[in-house]
């Protein structure tokens, strides 16, 4: 099977667009990983992957697959790529396009300058929903976890933006054990489906540092879910403004909230790299 497929990143969180309307796609999680492979394959993040909608209210299906093949619930990085993607192929010239995840709707917004808004939709904190298993839901939460062969105990917050998150507030992010933490939590049990771990510095109420290990991927450049999962846990602790720069390593977004009920919105860039067929 030859595939055809657009290569973007959103500040560096690169992914493979692949159009499923217009050309038919049957891919198993081997042949993702395969894809997947920076020197054996095409390398990325994340593959993915448009369809036709399957309810009226939206333009697309919108499905996202890691690196390890898995299936995920929401990428925010994705999602604009994903509205930059369906233009620039003509698959729709709606602004904003609706685009449905397996767990909610999405409405993205372009504008002339290039940016693109996502509107990410609300937070959720209720341990059930996130899933995250805790007694009663909280702002801040700890465990005990094993770094280097030493009892750590973390303090953190756990929300979801369709997908799982823990925000860890640091002083030093570039000295912040990332990796080693990240996949710690990654196969605690307290989260069933893993989770992302976001780790942010503070500079000021309207500017913050921000590195994020990612289930089945592992730290990546930027996470759009973990911008807004990081400046909901700042507003909520009271530490933070109604809109906020996130630099990350591969550049900046800008995450704002009106209030404590109205969506998160994220805006940023999104870059087509190349075009390409690869055999499966």
């Amino acid at each position: 099977m030859q595939i055809a497929f657009t290569k973007m990143h959103g500040l560096g969180n690169d992914f493979i667009l692949v159009d499923g309307i217009n050309q038919k796609v049957q891919i198993n999680s081997a042949q993702i990983r395969h894809l997947a492979d920076r020197h054996f394959g095409i390398g990325f993040d994340q593959m993915l992957l448009v369809e036709p909608p399957d309810v009226p209210e939206a333009d697309f299906n919108y499905r996202i697959f890691n690196v390890d093949g898995t299936e995920v619930e929401h990428c925010g990085n994705g999602a604009r790529c994903f509205a930059a993607f369906v233009r620039e192929k003509g698959l729709s010239n709606n602004n904003p396009v609706s685009v449905k995840t397996t767990n909610r709707l999405l409405s993205i917004q372009s504008s002339p300058d290039g940016s693109i808004t996502v509107n990410m939709g609300l937070p959720e904190f209720k341990p059930e929903k996130i899933p995250f298993s805790a007694v009663s839901e909280c702002l801040t939460y700890q465990c005990q976890l094993t770094i280097a062969g030493e009892q750590q105990t973390l303090k953190f917050s756990a929300l979801s933006m369709g997908n799982p998150h823990a925000v860890i507030i640091v002083e030093d992010l570039a000295n912040t054990a990332v990796t080693e933490i990240g996949e710690a939590f990654g196969s605690h049990p307290d989260f069933p489906e893993g989770v992302n771990v976001g780790f942010m510095q503070i500079e000021t109420p309207r500017n913050i540092q921000l590195r994020v290990f990612e289930r089945g991927t592992g730290e990546t450049l930027a996470c759009g879910t973990g911008a807004c999962s990081a400046v909901v846990t700042g507003q909520m602790l009271g530490l933070l403004e109604s809109e906020v720069s996130v630099r990350l390593a591969g550049g900046i977004l800008t995450v704002s909230r009106e209030d404590m009920e109205s969506p998160v919105m994220m805006s940023g860039t999104a870059t087509t790299v190349y075009e390409g067929t690869i055999e499966l």
